[in-house]
Protein backbone atom coordinates (compact mmCIF):
# COMPACT_ATOMS: atom_id res chain seq x y z
CA UNK A 1 0.00 0.00 0.00
CA UNK A 2 1.43 3.29 -0.97
CA UNK A 3 1.55 6.31 2.12
CA UNK A 4 -0.94 8.32 2.45
CA UNK A 5 -0.65 11.94 2.26
CA UNK A 6 -1.87 13.70 5.50
CA UNK A 7 -3.02 17.41 5.57
CA UNK A 8 -0.79 19.49 7.61
CA UNK A 9 -3.93 21.19 9.51
CA UNK A 10 -5.15 17.60 10.39
CA UNK A 11 -1.88 16.46 11.56
CA UNK A 12 -1.83 19.98 13.63
CA UNK A 13 -5.35 19.46 15.07
CA UNK A 14 -4.08 15.96 16.14
CA UNK A 15 -1.47 17.25 18.18
CA UNK A 16 -3.36 19.80 19.87
CA UNK A 17 -5.72 16.67 20.97
CA UNK A 18 -3.35 14.52 22.34
CA UNK A 19 -3.06 12.05 19.37
CA UNK A 20 0.22 12.95 17.76
CA UNK A 21 1.41 9.45 16.54
CA UNK A 22 -2.29 9.23 14.90
CA UNK A 23 -0.76 11.01 11.52
CA UNK A 24 2.16 8.56 10.75
CA UNK A 25 -0.36 5.53 11.77
CA UNK A 26 -2.86 6.75 9.40
CA UNK A 27 -0.28 7.30 6.39
CA UNK A 28 2.12 3.90 6.83
CA UNK A 29 -0.70 1.68 8.33
CA UNK A 30 -2.33 -1.76 6.73
CA UNK A 31 -6.68 -1.34 6.76
CA UNK A 32 -7.60 -4.66 8.55
CA UNK A 33 -9.57 -7.20 6.83
CA UNK A 34 -12.55 -8.89 8.72
CA UNK A 35 -16.06 -10.29 7.59
CA UNK A 36 -19.27 -10.58 10.11
CA UNK A 37 -21.00 -13.42 10.01
CA UNK A 38 -25.02 -14.28 9.25
CA UNK A 39 -25.64 -16.30 12.37
CA UNK A 40 -29.04 -16.50 11.25
CA UNK A 41 -28.02 -18.49 8.12
CA UNK A 42 -25.44 -20.67 9.95
CA UNK A 43 -22.44 -18.97 8.81
CA UNK A 44 -19.26 -20.67 10.06
CA UNK A 45 -15.98 -18.61 11.11
CA UNK A 46 -13.14 -18.84 8.36
CA UNK A 47 -10.22 -20.95 9.01
CA UNK A 48 -7.57 -19.96 10.74
CA UNK A 49 -9.25 -16.64 11.39
CA UNK A 50 -8.99 -14.24 14.81
CA UNK A 51 -12.19 -12.87 16.83
CA UNK A 52 -13.04 -9.55 17.10
CA UNK A 53 -13.22 -9.57 20.73
CA UNK A 54 -16.31 -7.13 20.63
CA UNK A 55 -18.79 -8.74 17.92
CA UNK A 56 -19.27 -12.76 18.28
CA UNK A 57 -19.57 -12.65 15.38
CA UNK A 58 -16.76 -10.85 13.56
CA UNK A 59 -13.44 -12.55 12.55
CA UNK A 60 -10.12 -10.64 11.29
CA UNK A 61 -8.77 -12.11 8.28
CA UNK A 62 -5.00 -12.67 7.47
CA UNK A 63 -5.50 -11.39 4.19
CA UNK A 64 -7.97 -9.87 2.12
CA UNK A 65 -9.39 -12.80 -0.59
CA UNK A 66 -10.98 -11.71 -3.73
CA UNK A 67 -14.61 -11.37 -1.86
CA UNK A 68 -17.15 -10.95 -5.25
CA UNK A 69 -15.83 -14.66 -6.78
CA UNK A 70 -16.77 -16.02 -3.32
CA UNK A 71 -20.55 -17.06 -3.89
CA UNK A 72 -21.11 -17.07 0.37
CA UNK A 73 -21.09 -12.91 -0.08
CA UNK A 74 -24.02 -13.22 -2.56
CA UNK A 75 -25.67 -15.36 -0.50
CA UNK A 76 -25.29 -13.16 2.50
CA UNK A 77 -23.52 -15.80 4.74
CA UNK A 78 -21.05 -12.85 5.78
CA UNK A 79 -20.85 -9.30 5.30
CA UNK A 80 -17.45 -7.26 5.03
CA UNK A 81 -16.83 -4.89 7.87
CA UNK A 82 -14.40 -3.10 9.07
CA UNK A 83 -13.35 -4.61 12.62
CA UNK A 84 -14.23 -1.28 14.66
CA UNK A 85 -17.88 -0.48 13.02
CA UNK A 86 -18.99 -4.10 14.09
CA UNK A 87 -18.92 -2.28 17.77
CA UNK A 88 -22.49 -1.05 17.15
CA UNK A 89 -23.73 -4.99 17.64
CA UNK A 90 -22.16 -4.77 21.31
CA UNK A 91 -23.97 -1.20 21.82
CA UNK A 92 -26.93 -2.74 20.50
CA UNK A 93 -26.93 -5.45 22.98
CA UNK A 94 -26.63 -2.64 25.60
CA UNK A 95 -29.64 -1.40 24.96
CA UNK A 96 -31.55 -4.33 24.39
CA UNK A 97 -30.12 -6.10 27.77
CA UNK A 98 -31.89 -2.73 29.51
CA UNK A 99 -34.93 -2.55 27.55
CA UNK A 100 -35.63 -6.35 27.94
CA UNK A 101 -38.22 -6.74 24.63
CA UNK A 102 -38.39 -6.32 21.03
CA UNK A 103 -37.23 -2.91 19.92
CA UNK A 104 -38.71 -0.75 16.85
CA UNK A 105 -34.94 0.31 15.53
CA UNK A 106 -34.22 3.26 12.60
CA UNK A 107 -31.15 3.39 11.00
CA UNK A 108 -31.39 6.88 9.92
CA UNK A 109 -28.32 7.02 7.87
CA UNK A 110 -27.56 3.43 6.82
CA UNK A 111 -25.85 2.72 3.48
CA UNK A 112 -24.48 0.50 2.92
CA UNK A 113 -25.66 -1.58 5.75
CA UNK A 114 -22.54 -2.59 7.59
CA UNK A 115 -24.25 -1.36 10.99
CA UNK A 116 -27.61 -1.88 9.99
CA UNK A 117 -26.58 -5.74 9.97
CA UNK A 118 -24.50 -5.34 13.06
CA UNK A 119 -27.65 -4.20 14.71
CA UNK A 120 -29.68 -6.61 13.74
CA UNK A 121 -27.85 -9.18 14.62
CA UNK A 122 -28.60 -8.38 18.50
CA UNK A 123 -32.28 -7.75 18.50
CA UNK A 124 -34.73 -10.28 19.67
CA UNK A 125 -37.26 -11.77 18.06
CA UNK A 126 -40.41 -10.01 17.32
CA UNK A 127 -37.83 -6.36 16.73
CA UNK A 128 -38.38 -4.57 13.45
CA UNK A 129 -35.87 -2.42 11.62
CA UNK A 130 -36.29 0.80 9.37
CA UNK A 131 -32.99 1.18 7.37
CA UNK A 132 -33.31 4.74 5.76
CA UNK A 133 -30.93 6.57 2.99
CA UNK A 134 -31.35 9.92 1.21
CA UNK A 135 -28.72 9.40 -1.36
CA UNK A 136 -30.74 7.23 -4.45
CA UNK A 137 -27.39 5.33 -5.30
CA UNK A 138 -26.68 4.65 -1.47
CA UNK A 139 -29.97 3.86 -0.67
CA UNK A 140 -29.60 1.23 -3.86
CA UNK A 141 -26.73 -0.63 -2.36
CA UNK A 142 -28.33 -0.75 1.17
CA UNK A 143 -31.44 -2.51 -0.20
CA UNK A 144 -29.32 -5.11 -1.89
CA UNK A 145 -27.16 -5.93 1.07
CA UNK A 146 -30.02 -6.66 3.08
CA UNK A 147 -32.12 -8.52 0.74
CA UNK A 148 -28.94 -10.51 0.76
CA UNK A 149 -28.80 -10.66 4.88
CA UNK A 150 -32.25 -12.01 4.44
CA UNK A 151 -34.29 -10.60 7.63
CA UNK A 152 -37.88 -10.37 7.14
CA UNK A 153 -38.88 -8.08 9.80
CA UNK A 154 -36.68 -4.81 7.53
CA UNK A 155 -38.59 -1.73 5.91
CA UNK A 156 -35.90 0.28 3.89
CA UNK A 157 -36.85 4.00 2.98
CA UNK A 158 -35.03 6.78 1.10
CA UNK A 159 -35.73 10.26 2.81
CA UNK A 160 -34.30 13.22 4.69
CA UNK A 161 -33.74 12.76 7.87
CA UNK A 162 -36.37 15.60 8.15
CA UNK A 163 -39.07 12.80 6.80
CA UNK A 164 -38.65 11.02 10.22
CA UNK A 165 -39.52 13.81 12.71
CA UNK A 166 -43.01 13.33 11.66
CA UNK A 167 -43.21 10.31 13.09
CA UNK A 168 -43.52 11.29 16.85
CA UNK A 169 -41.88 9.23 19.50
CA UNK A 170 -41.95 5.79 17.01
CA UNK A 171 -38.52 4.41 17.68
CA UNK A 172 -36.99 2.21 20.65
CA UNK A 173 -33.32 2.94 18.91
CA UNK A 174 -32.26 5.52 16.35
CA UNK A 175 -28.98 4.66 15.38
CA UNK A 176 -27.15 7.62 13.90
CA UNK A 177 -23.85 7.07 12.14
CA UNK A 178 -24.00 10.74 11.08
CA UNK A 179 -22.00 11.85 7.36
CA UNK A 180 -18.82 12.99 8.63
CA UNK A 181 -15.41 14.18 7.50
CA UNK A 182 -14.16 11.38 7.07
CA UNK A 183 -11.23 11.12 8.93
CA UNK A 184 -10.78 7.69 10.31
CA UNK A 185 -11.20 6.86 6.36
CA UNK A 186 -7.94 8.34 5.43
CA UNK A 187 -5.64 5.00 4.84
CA UNK A 188 -8.44 3.41 3.71
CA UNK A 189 -9.41 5.74 1.38
CA UNK A 190 -6.89 8.61 0.03
CA UNK A 191 -9.60 10.81 -1.18
CA UNK A 192 -11.11 11.06 2.32
CA UNK A 193 -7.33 12.56 3.16
CA UNK A 194 -7.76 14.88 0.22
CA UNK A 195 -11.08 16.56 1.02
CA UNK A 196 -9.57 17.04 4.13
CA UNK A 197 -9.89 20.59 5.47
CA UNK A 198 -11.37 22.78 8.97
CA UNK A 199 -13.92 23.84 6.97
CA UNK A 200 -15.54 20.74 5.96
CA UNK A 201 -15.16 19.49 9.63
CA UNK A 202 -17.52 22.48 10.58
CA UNK A 203 -20.08 22.05 7.58
CA UNK A 204 -20.07 18.30 8.52
CA UNK A 205 -20.73 19.41 12.50
CA UNK A 206 -23.53 21.79 11.15
CA UNK A 207 -25.19 18.98 9.09
CA UNK A 208 -24.71 16.51 12.24
CA UNK A 209 -26.85 18.85 14.61
CA UNK A 210 -29.52 19.03 11.63
CA UNK A 211 -29.47 14.89 11.21
CA UNK A 212 -30.06 14.42 15.45
CA UNK A 213 -32.39 17.83 15.57
CA UNK A 214 -34.94 16.00 13.00
CA UNK A 215 -34.48 12.37 14.65
CA UNK A 216 -34.74 13.39 18.29
CA UNK A 217 -38.79 13.67 17.77
CA UNK A 218 -39.26 10.25 16.77
CA UNK A 219 -37.30 8.30 19.14
CA UNK A 220 -39.47 7.51 22.16
CA UNK A 221 -39.39 8.68 25.94
CA UNK A 222 -36.60 6.21 27.61
CA UNK A 223 -35.61 5.10 24.38
CA UNK A 224 -31.72 5.55 22.79
CA UNK A 225 -29.79 7.14 20.49
CA UNK A 226 -26.20 5.91 19.29
CA UNK A 227 -24.37 8.80 17.68
CA UNK A 228 -21.26 7.71 16.07
CA UNK A 229 -19.05 8.75 13.48
CA UNK A 230 -15.11 7.76 11.84
CA UNK A 231 -13.82 10.88 12.74
CA UNK A 232 -11.43 12.04 15.06
CA UNK A 233 -12.06 15.65 15.85
CA UNK A 234 -13.62 17.01 18.91
CA UNK A 235 -15.97 19.21 16.71
CA UNK A 236 -17.96 16.88 15.43
CA UNK A 237 -17.55 14.27 18.24
CA UNK A 238 -17.26 15.46 21.99
CA UNK A 239 -18.67 18.59 21.17
CA UNK A 240 -21.52 17.44 19.23
CA UNK A 241 -22.27 15.21 22.26
CA UNK A 242 -22.19 17.91 24.71
CA UNK A 243 -24.73 19.95 22.04
CA UNK A 244 -27.20 17.21 22.24
CA UNK A 245 -27.32 16.89 25.83
CA UNK A 246 -27.81 20.65 26.62
CA UNK A 247 -30.06 21.27 23.40
CA UNK A 248 -31.98 18.32 23.32
CA UNK A 249 -31.99 16.50 26.95
CA UNK A 250 -30.35 14.01 26.65
CA UNK A 251 -28.87 11.60 29.22
CA UNK A 252 -25.42 10.05 28.03
CA UNK A 253 -25.32 6.58 28.70
CA UNK A 254 -21.96 4.08 29.63
CA UNK A 255 -20.89 1.56 27.33
CA UNK A 256 -18.82 -0.86 29.46
CA UNK A 257 -15.91 -2.31 27.35
CA UNK A 258 -12.78 -4.30 28.40
CA UNK A 259 -9.88 -2.08 28.42
CA UNK A 260 -7.82 -4.97 26.92
CA UNK A 261 -9.55 -3.49 23.86
CA UNK A 262 -7.52 -0.41 23.80
CA UNK A 263 -10.76 1.57 23.52
CA UNK A 264 -10.35 5.10 24.62
CA UNK A 265 -11.91 7.36 26.42
CA UNK A 266 -13.79 11.08 24.87
CA UNK A 267 -11.05 13.88 25.30
CA UNK A 268 -11.43 16.69 27.22
CA UNK A 269 -14.91 15.83 28.27
CA UNK A 270 -16.67 13.89 31.07
CA UNK A 271 -19.37 12.53 29.20
CA UNK A 272 -18.89 8.79 28.33
CA UNK A 273 -18.24 8.32 25.08
CA UNK A 274 -15.90 5.37 23.15
CA UNK A 275 -12.85 6.28 20.59
CA UNK A 276 -11.12 3.74 18.20
CA UNK A 277 -8.10 5.18 17.02
CA UNK A 278 -5.66 3.37 14.77
CA UNK A 279 -2.70 2.01 16.50
CA UNK A 280 -4.37 1.14 19.70
CA UNK A 281 -7.15 -0.04 18.46
CA UNK A 282 -7.30 -3.28 16.21
CA UNK A 283 -9.31 -0.98 13.40
CA UNK A 284 -9.97 2.03 11.36
CA UNK A 285 -11.35 5.51 13.35
CA UNK A 286 -14.77 5.56 15.24
CA UNK A 287 -16.61 7.73 17.87
CA UNK A 288 -19.44 6.37 19.46
CA UNK A 289 -21.40 7.76 22.33
CA UNK A 290 -24.80 6.11 23.49
CA UNK A 291 -27.32 9.05 24.81
CA UNK A 292 -31.28 8.06 26.45
CA UNK A 293 -34.06 10.76 25.89
CA UNK A 294 -35.39 11.14 29.17
CA UNK A 295 -38.63 9.19 30.28
CA UNK A 296 -39.98 5.37 30.37
CA UNK A 297 -40.34 3.28 27.14
CA UNK A 298 -43.69 1.14 27.52
CA UNK A 299 -43.17 -2.06 28.89
CA UNK A 300 -44.27 -3.42 24.94
CA UNK A 301 -44.07 -2.89 21.36
CA UNK A 302 -47.67 -1.23 20.47
CA UNK A 303 -49.89 -4.41 19.62
CA UNK A 304 -50.83 -4.51 15.75
CA UNK A 305 -53.99 -3.80 14.70
CA UNK A 306 -56.45 -6.09 12.48
CA UNK A 307 -54.87 -6.92 9.13
CA UNK A 308 -56.45 -5.54 6.20
CA UNK A 309 -55.33 -7.38 3.53
CA UNK A 310 -55.22 -5.73 -0.63
CA UNK A 311 -56.12 -2.33 1.23
CA UNK A 312 -52.31 -0.96 1.11
CA UNK A 313 -52.24 0.53 -2.20
CA UNK A 314 -48.92 1.61 -4.15
CA UNK A 315 -47.42 2.35 -7.44
CA UNK A 316 -49.06 0.59 -10.42
CA UNK A 317 -52.33 0.21 -8.27
CA UNK A 318 -53.81 -2.30 -5.90
CA UNK A 319 -54.41 -5.72 -7.55
CA UNK A 320 -57.73 -6.38 -8.78
CA UNK A 321 -57.40 -10.44 -9.32
CA UNK A 322 -57.98 -12.68 -6.23
CA UNK A 323 -54.87 -12.71 -3.78
CA UNK A 324 -52.61 -15.73 -4.80
CA UNK A 325 -52.64 -18.24 -1.50
CA UNK A 326 -48.36 -18.44 -1.63
CA UNK A 327 -48.42 -18.82 2.68
CA UNK A 328 -46.72 -22.29 1.47
CA UNK A 329 -43.36 -20.72 0.21
CA UNK A 330 -43.00 -19.48 3.74
CA UNK A 331 -42.33 -21.14 7.62
CA UNK A 332 -44.18 -19.61 9.89
CA UNK A 333 -46.58 -18.18 7.20
CA UNK A 334 -49.07 -17.34 9.62
CA UNK A 335 -46.63 -14.03 11.12
CA UNK A 336 -47.53 -12.37 7.77
CA UNK A 337 -49.68 -10.73 5.86
CA UNK A 338 -49.47 -10.88 2.37
CA UNK A 339 -50.42 -8.23 0.05
CA UNK A 340 -50.84 -8.26 -3.69
CA UNK A 341 -50.51 -5.03 -6.19
CA UNK A 342 -50.57 -5.20 -10.11
CA UNK A 343 -47.05 -6.31 -10.48
CA UNK A 344 -45.97 -8.08 -7.51
CA UNK A 345 -46.36 -10.02 -3.80
CA UNK A 346 -45.42 -9.58 -0.83
CA UNK A 347 -45.32 -10.85 2.63
CA UNK A 348 -44.59 -8.62 6.00
CA UNK A 349 -44.89 -9.49 9.35
CA UNK A 350 -48.13 -8.82 10.71
CA UNK A 351 -46.89 -7.13 14.03
CA UNK A 352 -45.40 -4.28 12.70
CA UNK A 353 -47.79 -3.40 9.74
CA UNK A 354 -49.31 -0.11 11.52
CA UNK A 355 -45.53 0.72 11.54
CA UNK A 356 -44.84 0.40 8.14
CA UNK A 357 -48.13 2.23 7.01
CA UNK A 358 -46.79 5.41 9.19
CA UNK A 359 -43.74 5.26 7.87
CA UNK A 360 -44.66 5.04 3.96
CA UNK A 361 -46.75 7.77 4.87
CA UNK A 362 -43.89 9.97 5.67
CA UNK A 363 -40.62 8.60 3.38
CA UNK A 364 -40.67 6.46 0.25
CA UNK A 365 -40.18 2.63 0.94
CA UNK A 366 -38.08 0.91 -1.03
CA UNK A 367 -38.53 -2.16 0.26
CA UNK A 368 -39.90 -4.43 3.04
CA UNK A 369 -40.42 -7.88 4.62
CA UNK A 370 -40.28 -10.06 2.08
CA UNK A 371 -40.74 -9.64 -1.78
CA UNK A 372 -42.66 -12.85 -2.31
CA UNK A 373 -43.33 -12.84 -6.76
CA UNK A 374 -43.32 -10.68 -9.24
CA UNK A 375 -46.34 -10.90 -11.56
CA UNK A 376 -46.02 -11.25 -15.33
CA UNK A 377 -49.42 -11.54 -17.09
CA UNK A 378 -50.70 -14.63 -15.22
CA UNK A 379 -47.40 -15.91 -14.27
CA UNK A 380 -46.18 -15.52 -10.86
CA UNK A 381 -42.49 -15.18 -10.95
CA UNK A 382 -40.12 -16.04 -7.72
CA UNK A 383 -39.03 -13.06 -6.41
CA UNK A 384 -35.13 -13.42 -5.47
CA UNK A 385 -35.17 -11.90 -2.22
CA UNK A 386 -37.66 -14.92 -1.22
CA UNK A 387 -34.86 -16.99 -2.37
CA UNK A 388 -32.25 -15.15 0.44
CA UNK A 389 -34.73 -14.66 2.84
CA UNK A 390 -34.28 -16.62 6.07
CA UNK A 391 -38.35 -16.96 6.49
CA UNK A 392 -38.30 -19.14 3.06
CA UNK A 393 -40.03 -22.14 2.94
CA UNK A 394 -37.32 -24.87 2.27
CA UNK A 395 -38.99 -27.40 0.67
CA UNK A 396 -41.49 -25.10 -1.54
CA UNK A 397 -39.46 -25.36 -4.27
CA UNK A 398 -37.01 -28.09 -6.19
CA UNK A 399 -33.46 -27.29 -5.50
CA UNK A 400 -29.89 -27.79 -7.55
CA UNK A 401 -27.16 -27.78 -5.71
CA UNK A 402 -24.25 -26.13 -7.71
CA UNK A 403 -20.66 -26.38 -7.81
CA UNK A 404 -18.30 -23.14 -6.67
CA UNK A 405 -17.70 -23.34 -10.71
CA UNK A 406 -21.47 -23.32 -11.86
CA UNK A 407 -22.27 -21.35 -8.91
CA UNK A 408 -19.78 -17.89 -10.35
CA UNK A 409 -21.67 -18.79 -13.62
CA UNK A 410 -25.23 -18.39 -12.25
CA UNK A 411 -24.12 -14.80 -10.64
CA UNK A 412 -22.41 -13.79 -13.89
CA UNK A 413 -26.14 -14.60 -15.59
CA UNK A 414 -24.05 -17.06 -17.71
CA UNK A 415 -25.55 -20.80 -16.64
CA UNK A 416 -28.77 -21.44 -19.21
CA UNK A 417 -29.13 -25.40 -17.94
CA UNK A 418 -29.73 -27.18 -15.62
CA UNK A 419 -29.13 -31.20 -14.77
CA UNK A 420 -31.25 -33.91 -16.27
CA UNK A 421 -33.93 -34.64 -14.55
CA UNK A 422 -34.32 -31.57 -12.67
CA UNK A 423 -38.27 -30.53 -12.69
CA UNK A 424 -39.84 -27.95 -14.94
CA UNK A 425 -40.47 -25.01 -13.67
CA UNK A 426 -38.87 -22.36 -10.79
CA UNK A 427 -36.17 -24.55 -9.31
CA UNK A 428 -33.80 -23.00 -5.78
CA UNK A 429 -29.96 -22.93 -7.36
CA UNK A 430 -27.72 -23.60 -3.90
CA UNK A 431 -24.65 -23.67 -3.38
CA UNK A 432 -23.03 -24.73 -0.07
CA UNK A 433 -26.60 -25.88 1.06
CA UNK A 434 -27.59 -22.20 0.92
CA UNK A 435 -30.25 -20.94 -1.27
CA UNK A 436 -28.26 -18.97 -4.72
CA UNK A 437 -31.07 -17.84 -6.64
CA UNK A 438 -33.46 -18.68 -8.77
CA UNK A 439 -34.12 -21.00 -12.32
CA UNK A 440 -36.80 -21.80 -14.51
CA UNK A 441 -35.99 -24.87 -15.81
CA UNK A 442 -37.64 -25.61 -19.41
CA UNK A 443 -36.44 -28.57 -19.89
CA UNK A 444 -33.48 -28.45 -22.48
CA UNK A 445 -32.39 -25.15 -21.01
CA UNK A 446 -33.11 -22.60 -18.29
CA UNK A 447 -33.75 -19.22 -17.78
CA UNK A 448 -31.22 -17.67 -15.18
CA UNK A 449 -33.12 -15.02 -13.44
CA UNK A 450 -30.20 -14.34 -11.20
CA UNK A 451 -31.24 -10.32 -10.97
CA UNK A 452 -29.32 -8.41 -13.50
CA UNK A 453 -28.12 -5.23 -11.27
CA UNK A 454 -26.17 -8.01 -9.38
CA UNK A 455 -24.11 -9.45 -11.43
CA UNK A 456 -20.56 -10.14 -11.19
CA UNK A 457 -18.44 -8.77 -14.16
CA UNK A 458 -15.96 -11.43 -15.60
CA UNK A 459 -12.70 -11.46 -13.52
Amino acid sequence: MSRVEIPEGFARLMESIGLPDLPEALASGEPEVSVRLNRAKGALPPEGAEPVPWCAEGYYLAERPQFTLDPRLHQGLYYVQEGASMFHAWVAAKVVDEVGRPLAVLDACAAPGGKTTAVMSRLPEGSVMVANEFVPARAAILRENLVKWGDPSVIVTRADTAAFSRLAETFDLIVADVPCSGEGMMRKDPHAAAQWSPGLVAECAALQREIVSNLWPALRPGGYLVYSTCTFNRTEDEENVAWIISELGAEPVEIPVDPAWGITPGIGTEIPCCRFVPGRTRGEGLFVALLRKPGHLPASLPAPARARRDKREKKGGASKTPLPDLSAWLRDAERYTITATADRVTAFPTAHADLLRRVSESADVIHEGIPLATVKGRDLIPAHPLALSTALNPEAFPRVGLTEAEALDYLRGTLTALPDGTPRGFVLVTFGGHPLGWMKNLGTRANNLYPQPYRIKNL
